[in-house]
């Protein structure tokens, strides 16, 4: 009887020790050209401090604009509806669609919640960030996307949407005009993975 009770303890503290070193989570490295390496630091449309890595784990498109642009951006603006418009609705929830301010210091956090409202961009997949200007221009060089500041309310900019992976690897860029089918079947593709 002793021995029986020996053994059951033995086989229990074994059992134990496998079944949770099997249901420990396994970190996987990032890819070196992820953009979740990067280390700057974000604020979103509701004020909350982040990284690029706290996005991981969804595919994301990925726009730059400035909330009081009235040429190119509006056009962006749309094309990036355009596309959430046309995702599998099985699939939004694997996608995020992300607006980058090149303007940090008009575009607040604040601001950028106004307008997410005013454009009807208030859904979870929507995210807009803003930062500092050197971080901003580090991402800006990430995306082989240029801006210059051309007057104290105006912006020269590219006009680029780009896909990522759910690892953060770029995946695709439409520049110039936007091939919205073409950007949204690789949407498709990653998030269904």
């Amino acid at each position: 009887m002793k021995m029986k009770h020996i053994s059951y303890i033995i086989f229990s503290i074994i059992f134990l020790f496998t079944s949770c070193k099997e249901n420990k989570p396994t970190v996987t490295e990032l890819p070196s050209d992820s953009i979740f390496n990067l280390t700057s630091n974000w604020k979103n449309q509701y004020g909350d401090s982040l990284q690029l890595k706290d996005l991981q784990g969804k595919t994301l498109v990925v726009v730059m604009i400035y909330t009081t642009c009235k040429s190119a951006c509006p056009i962006l603006v749309s094309k990036m509806k355009t596309i959430e418009s046309k995702i599998n609705r099985k699939e939004i929830n694997n996608v995020s669609l992300v607006l980058v301010s090149i303007d940090p210091e008009t575009d607040t956090p604040e601001k950028l919640k106004e307008f997410a409202k005013t454009n009807k961009m208030e859904a979870p997949q929507w995210i807009f960030l803003t930062s500092n200007e050197l971080d901003t221009q580090e991402f800006a060089n990430v995306l082989s996307l240029k801006y210059k500041k051309i007057s104290p309310i105006d912006f020269s900019h590219s006009n680029i949407i780009s896909v990522f992976s759910s690892q953060g690897q770029l995946v695709t860029q439409e520049e110039g005009t936007i091939d919205v089918d073409k950007v949204v079947k690789t949407v498709h593709e990653l998030a269904k993975k």
